[in-house]
């Protein structure tokens, strides 16, 4: 074939484009390895050829054993897209109805009588939170299973938040639930089902479910997760501080985590779900569908997936995941098959996919106001929107950090004297000054809805009185 010289400019072009973009994108990472805002493995794929992959720091800090590419990480949320994926399989067998009632599944939670497996797949159902549920009932020296979950709402029967379907709210319940759906139709464990069902077909050999403290075992080339303790400038496995005790009295509950993949069987999975090894198209495809609630309003969440359609980017579909001690990210661009897999076993870290994203796209990073050292300082404390819902806001150099319980920490982005983005969730955060201009409260706006947080204390441990 003979080329002319504007298909050789252009291949050329292209050649240099794609090195810049891994040099800009490796620049970002090893910058904020060093300041200790990434410790993880990355890789980045176009049409199932990784343009960048790369490990930084370690899986295990007493051993000093460095993290590589088969390293192995809890997944925390990311799990849900595979909970999804086994409802879907077992609805192409005949085994379920999306549209059924849970109570045909779980007859001990038959007084929730309209809530269906689509509702607990698309967050629409209404159940609270059974983390919070059971952080008030359950008896913390045994470990939680999903048959806890069950029999604590079965004893409790809290109330739902909202009629099924008219709104969206996340949830952790409905998706330990859908493992259990999955075990009742299958007969088998929600671990059995999986392996048999994604991982082996897929010839994903590092994934598999593991409940690291409920059924212990030795697992090579294993990335523990740890988490900082800001008091003590140390990092510690959860399973060691009291306040992130939850690691191990809720480690028996799968379906909405609990499952432990790599970087690379991730490419495998990401690459499998535009063909039809698993399931039809069609049926893989009904999980990328957004949600309709009963006002006709549409949510941005398929089946364990959130759904993002833009004139910048095209249709994202993504999902994160936060447990302490890690942070985890899937990016699949349907638009144009570029994939983004960010897997992180420190949990004080930055989560980078917005960045990356506009390098990859060649896309123009949102320009920054510079503020003095004193005015960032006055935003610093923690905030309260909800009785269980806290944001801590912290200086780190000259950047200003959202953090959450058992999530990733956030950079804010000012770009006025008192208002900044937080591009990752596409969200704002506006700090409200009484008549002195003293700051008193924040306003967090996302998706047209917003919360307002009073001030409660400068830092954490002041709040604790430490």
């Amino acid at each position: 074939m003979k080329f002319t010289l504007t298909v050789l400019a252009l291949i050329v072009a292209q050649i240099v484009f794609g090195q810049n973009r891994v040099q800009k994108i490796d620049s970002l990472l090893v910058e904020l390895h060093s300041r200790g805002k990434f410790n993880g493995n990355i890789l980045i794929a176009e049409k199932g050829n990784v343009l960048y992959k790369k490990s930084f720091g370690f899986a295990n800090e007493e051993t000093k054993q460095l993290l590589n590419e088969n390293s192995i990480f809890e997944l925390a949320s990311c799990s849900k897209q595979f909970t999804a994926m086994a409802i879907l399989i077992l609805k192409e067998k005949g085994k379920l109805n999306l549209d059924g009632t849970i109570s045909k599944y779980i007859p001990e939670l038959a007084f929730y009588d309209s809530i269906t497996i689509r509702h607990l797949l698309n967050h629409t159902s209404g159940l609270p939170d059974y983390m919070e549920v059971m952080d008030n009932v359950f008896d913390k020296s045994k470990i939680a299973t999903n048959k806890d979950i069950i029999n604590t709402f079965a004893k409790i029967r809290p109330k739902a938040l909202f009629k099924p379907n008219s709104k969206y709210q996340y949830s952790n319940t409905g998706y330990a639930l859908l493992a259990s759906i999955i075990e009742k139709t299958s007969g088998e464990t929600y671990s059995e089902f999986l392996q048999k069902n994604i991982f082996k077909p897929l010839k994903m050999q590092n994934s598999f479910v593991y409940n690291r403290r409920f059924a212990p075992k030795q697992i090579d080339n294993y990335a523990f997760g740890y988490v900082y303790s800001d008091s003590l400038k140390k990092y510690f496995l959860p399973d060691n501080l009291d306040e992130t005790k939850i690691v191990t009295w809720l480690d028996g509950i799968v379906g909405d985590g609990c499952v432990n993949s790599t970087i690379n069987d991730l490419l495998k999975w990401d690459i499998a779900l535009y063909t039809n090894k698993l399931l039809p198209k069609e049926l893989i495809n009904e999980a990328f569908q957004v949600a309709t609630l009963n006002d006709d309003s549409q949510t941005k969440y398929g089946f364990g997936w959130e759904v993002d359609d833009s004139t910048d980017f095209g249709k994202i579909v993504s999902h994160g995941g936060g447990w302490p001690g890690y942070v985890t990210y899937i990016e699949r661009n349907l638009s144009n098959d570029k994939t983004i897999i960010i897997l992180q076993n420190h949990d004080n870290v930055l989560l980078p996919s917005k960045s990356i994203r506009n390098i990859l796209y060649n896309k123009q990073e949102r320009k920054k106001v510079t503020l003095t050292t004193e005015q960032l300082q006055s935003f610093v404390g923690v905030y309260e929107l909800q009785p269980s819902f806290q944001i801590e806001i912290e200086k780190q150099n000259n950047n200003l950090i959202a953090k959450t319980a058992g999530q990733p920490s956030i950079e804010l982005v000012a770009d006025t004297e008192n208002s900044f983005i937080i591009e990752e969730i596409e969200a704002r955060i506006v700090f409200n000054f009484d008549t002195n201009k003293i700051v008193k409260s924040l306003t967090f706006i996302q998706g047209g809805q917003q919360m307002e947080g009073k001030k409660i204390a400068r830092t954490n441990s002041e709040q604790n009185g430490r």
